[in-house]
Protein backbone atom coordinates (compact mmCIF):
# COMPACT_ATOMS: atom_id res chain seq x y z
CA UNK A 1 0.00 0.00 0.00
CA UNK A 2 1.50 3.33 -1.05
CA UNK A 3 1.18 6.66 0.73
CA UNK A 4 -1.11 7.80 -2.12
CA UNK A 5 -3.64 5.15 -1.02
CA UNK A 6 -4.13 7.01 2.27
CA UNK A 7 -5.08 10.37 0.72
CA UNK A 8 -8.57 11.85 0.41
CA UNK A 9 -9.62 14.52 -2.07
CA UNK A 10 -11.83 17.32 -0.80
CA UNK A 11 -12.65 20.87 -1.83
CA UNK A 12 -11.89 24.02 0.18
CA UNK A 13 -13.41 27.20 -1.23
CA UNK A 14 -13.67 25.54 -4.65
CA UNK A 15 -10.03 24.39 -4.69
CA UNK A 16 -9.29 20.67 -4.74
CA UNK A 17 -6.94 19.44 -2.01
CA UNK A 18 -5.55 15.99 -1.22
CA UNK A 19 -5.12 15.34 2.48
CA UNK A 20 -4.12 12.35 4.62
CA UNK A 21 -6.94 10.11 5.77
CA UNK A 22 -7.93 10.60 9.42
CA UNK A 23 -7.19 14.32 9.82
CA UNK A 24 -9.60 17.02 10.93
CA UNK A 25 -10.98 19.77 8.75
CA UNK A 26 -8.92 22.22 10.86
CA UNK A 27 -5.76 20.33 9.91
CA UNK A 28 -6.82 20.29 6.25
CA UNK A 29 -7.32 24.07 6.37
CA UNK A 30 -3.81 24.41 7.73
CA UNK A 31 -2.43 22.15 4.98
CA UNK A 32 -4.14 24.35 2.40
CA UNK A 33 -1.81 27.18 3.40
CA UNK A 34 -4.59 29.36 4.78
CA UNK A 35 -5.93 28.17 8.12
CA UNK A 36 -8.47 31.00 8.47
CA UNK A 37 -11.95 29.65 9.17
CA UNK A 38 -13.95 32.86 9.28
CA UNK A 39 -13.80 36.61 9.89
CA UNK A 40 -14.86 38.21 13.16
CA UNK A 41 -17.46 40.98 13.32
CA UNK A 42 -14.55 43.43 13.06
CA UNK A 43 -13.38 41.56 9.91
CA UNK A 44 -10.27 40.07 11.53
CA UNK A 45 -9.34 36.56 10.37
CA UNK A 46 -10.07 33.84 12.92
CA UNK A 47 -8.46 30.39 13.02
CA UNK A 48 -8.77 27.31 15.24
CA UNK A 49 -7.65 28.18 18.75
CA UNK A 50 -8.51 25.59 21.41
CA UNK A 51 -8.58 22.48 19.21
CA UNK A 52 -11.47 20.91 21.13
CA UNK A 53 -14.56 22.92 20.13
CA UNK A 54 -14.92 25.13 23.19
CA UNK A 55 -13.86 28.44 21.61
CA UNK A 56 -15.98 27.97 18.44
CA UNK A 57 -13.41 29.95 16.40
CA UNK A 58 -13.18 27.20 13.79
CA UNK A 59 -16.74 27.40 12.46
CA UNK A 60 -16.97 26.44 8.78
CA UNK A 61 -19.62 25.12 6.43
CA UNK A 62 -19.17 21.48 5.42
CA UNK A 63 -21.42 20.14 2.67
CA UNK A 64 -23.88 22.94 3.43
CA UNK A 65 -23.98 22.42 7.22
CA UNK A 66 -22.29 24.48 9.93
CA UNK A 67 -19.55 22.47 11.66
CA UNK A 68 -16.59 22.95 13.97
CA UNK A 69 -13.46 22.26 11.92
CA UNK A 70 -11.51 20.87 14.88
CA UNK A 71 -14.18 18.24 15.60
CA UNK A 72 -14.95 17.18 12.02
CA UNK A 73 -12.93 14.47 10.31
CA UNK A 74 -12.24 14.85 6.60
CA UNK A 75 -14.11 12.61 4.17
CA UNK A 76 -13.54 12.11 0.48
CA UNK A 77 -15.57 14.55 -1.63
CA UNK A 78 -16.23 16.92 1.27
CA UNK A 79 -16.95 20.57 0.34
CA UNK A 80 -15.64 23.10 2.88
CA UNK A 81 -16.46 26.81 2.83
CA UNK A 82 -15.16 29.39 5.25
CA UNK A 83 -17.84 31.23 7.22
CA UNK A 84 -17.83 35.01 6.84
CA UNK A 85 -21.29 35.80 8.20
CA UNK A 86 -20.33 36.32 11.83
Amino acid sequence: MSQEDNLLTLTIEGESLRVPEGISVAAALSLSGQDRCRHSVSQLPRAPFCGMGICQECRVTVNGLRRLACQTLCQSGMRIERSDDE
